[in-house]
Formats: C-alpha cells, sequence, structure tokens
C-alpha cells in the first residue's frame, strides 16, 4: 500500500473561514475528508499534516525521509513565496512531489507568482480548488506522468 503525505502550510486550516471568495466556502475538516475517502477509494494510506510553523514543516518533510513516505503533496500557503528553507528540505527528499494551491496564484498579486519551492517538486498545481490535492494524488499514483 503506498504511503503518502500532503502537508499544509500556514492558514490552510483556516478554509471555510478566510477569504471565502478566494477558497471557497468548504472548511478544512471538508479537504480532509476528501483526501481520506480518495486514499481509501486507492487503496494507499494518505497522512495529512497542518502546521503554521516553518520549522515544524521542515521537520515533517525530514521524518519523511526516514518513515516510508512515497509520496509528498504540499501546499505551502504563504512558505511558497520565499521559504528557502522548506524548498532545500524538498529537494533533500527523493519520492515524487507535487505543491498544490486552491486558488490560481497567476491571478492574483505579483508575489504570489513565484514560488521558490516549486522548483523543487515534481509538478504544480493551481486553480483547482481542493479538487487540486485529488489531481496531486492522482498524479502521483500514475508514476508522475
Amino acid at each position: 500500500m503506498m504511503k503518502l503525505l500532503v502537508i499544509n502550510g500556514p492558514n490552510i486550516n483556516f478554509l471555510g473561514i478566510r477569504e471565502k471568495s478566494v477558497y471557497g466556502t468548504q472548511d478544512y475538516d471538508y479537504l480532509l475528508k476528501m483526501i481520506a475517502e480518495k486514499g481509501e477509494k486507492e487503496g494507499c494510506t494518505i497522512e495529512v499534516f497542518q502546521s503554521n510553523h516553518e520549522g515544524a514543516i521542515i521537520d515533517r518533510i525530514q521524518d519523511a525521509y526516514f518513515d516510508g513516505t512515497e509520496g509528498i503533496i504540499i501546499n505551502p500557503g504563504a512558505y511558497t513565496h520565499y521559504s528557502y528553507a522548506i524548498r532545500d528540505a524538498l529537494a533533500s527528499i527523493a519520492v515524487p512531489k507535487v505543491e498544490v494551491h486552491i486558488s490560481n496564484i497567476m491571478e492574483r498579486e505579483d508575489f504570489r507568482k513565484v514560488s521558490v519551492t516549486a522548483p523543487a517538486c515534481d509538478k504544480q498545481i493551481y486553480g483547482k480548488g481542493l479538487n487540486g490535492y485529488l489531481m496531486a494524488v492522482d498524479y502521483i499514483l500514475s508514476g508522475c506522468r
């Protein structure tokens, strides 16, 4: 059974509360349920980790090296745009990695168009809402084609 890890960065836990016109009205529990159902349907284990703290995210990425994680899906939140530390941690782990953003970052403020973490990932998915997470699971399970 394949083991995947979903990492959510700052403020993702505030889905359904923050900027509903940008991130939608579904809450974080809805996202967790979607991901759990996808794991069951696909016959894989998906752990979800969320933190508002950069160091905790880096620690979890590093732990993935040792715990048998076979693929990482990450929404680094605002860390996307400036955390070279998260980028370096991602680059250290030789498993498929997909960066996900709920909103279309290319149609928002200029600073959101730049991702320092995406180059350490195999793919970036944005603007697909919460379904972007499911698309990322499909991408990894399909052998990253």
